[in-house]
């Protein structure tokens, strides 16, 4: 079993993504076969202690054969179950639906603030001094209760505004929340409270850092070292999938929630749609400009979210596509080449002819 742990953190960390690790060692029947395996070395060598020169505990013996028995086969399961899902298109759709699903329902930082008041669009900000309330270590941002802010902002008629948002790596003493309105010791320690930080980010509040896995593994596949466009192409299946779920999703507003009566009383700094456009691509594009395969899949994909986002965020959609274009021309010397690299395949290569959409 140690073998087979030292096996996956090779392929995850070498060939994936060290950040796939958070996912892979909370996975419930890995837990359950080393649970297992514990218990029943555990068992057995308790056992041990009941056998003598003229007895032996028959129901004991029998119920560790059972359990010698059943550990190889959740082992013999967990094999299979390891050797498929640690294929990098595999790990994609794991870290793709765990994004997905913290955007459309998990408590992630942008669907509680859409939820937690009227976002009525930029306002006047407070004025005079405010209180800084700090951090006492250093750590990445994992997780904010925004309920709880907005509830403490009201109990304390104040308003809060964070500098940093999930995902941002604070270090000691750097600001949490700027307090204006009464902020006795009381309520900064309750602030604090209402941060999780740890020592990388994680996907439960932070969709962006989900499309941040995926992109490492797209970038480690067209290294010079590994050159497999095609695991890149199997990659922005799934980044595709992505941005179409948050392209399609409410506007984020400007990170203003006010109370029921309409008073300001939290300010967050949110991603929008161009945020999370440019970490899902750019650095693909960047790294695959010489791949034709790759620069095929990204304009087949740009075009898919230009029809399918909302109206608001095909700007940012026809932007990218001119920085793929120049992307294209400056990487392909030839016109033949050029212009076959600025076809759209959703396959990359290979696929079947479809119509331009207009």
């Amino acid at each position: 079993m140690v073998t087979i742990g030292v096996l996956v953190v090779q392929m995850a960390t070498g060939t994936l993504s060290p950040r796939y690790m958070r996912l892979w060692y909370r996975d419930l029947l890995q837990q359950v076969v080393l649970a297992t395996l514990a218990g029943t070395l555990t068992f057995s060598f308790s056992l041990l202690s009941h056998v003598e020169e003229t007895s032996v505990p028959d129901v004991g013996v029998t119920l560790s054969g059972v359990l010698v028995s059943a550990s190889l086969i959740l082992l013999l399961v967990y094999l299979n179950r390891f050797t498929h899902s640690l294929r990098p298109v595999a790990v994609a759709a794991t870290v793709a639906d765990a994004g997905r699903q913290v955007f459309q329902g998990a408590p992630a930082l942008e669907a509680a603030a859409l939820g937690a008041g009227g976002d009525g669009g930029p306002g006047e900000r407070p004025a005079g001094p405010a209180t800084v309330v700090r951090t006492a270590r250093a750590g990445a941002i994992q997780a904010i209760d925004v309920r709880g802010l907005m509830a403490l902002a009201r109990e304390h008629d104040s308003v809060l505004i964070l500098p940093h948002s999930v995902g941002d790596f604070v270090p000691t003493g750097a600001s949490l929340v700027q307090v204006y309105g009464p902020a006795p010791s009381t309520v900064r320690r309750r602030v604090r409270r209402m941060f999780a930080l740890g020592r990388e980010r994680t996907i439960e509040q932070d969709p962006a850092f989900a499309l941040r896995i995926l992109v490492d593994i797209a970038i480690r596949a067209l290294s010079p070292a590994v050159n497999d466009p095609t695991t890149a192409v199997q990659v922005l299946n799934y980044i595709e999938d992505l941005l179409l779920v948050i392209g399609r999703g409410k506007a984020h507003g400007h990170g203003e929630l006010r109370d029921p009566d309409g008073r300001l009383r939290l300010v967050v700094p949110l991603r929008h749609f161009e945020q999370y456009l440019d970490l899902g691509v750019t650095e693909i594009r960047q790294y695959g400009a010489h791949s034709v395969q790759v620069t095929r899949r990204l304009r087949a994909l740009l075009e898919e979210l230009r029809s399918g986002v909302l109206p608001e965020h095909r700007a940012a959609v026809d932007a990218e596509l001119c920085r793929l274009e120049a992307s294209v021309a400056a990487s392909f010397a030839d016109s033949d080449d050029r212009s076959l690299a600025s076809e759209s395949d959703r396959q990359g290569i290979g696929g079947p002819a479809r119509p331009r959409p207009g």
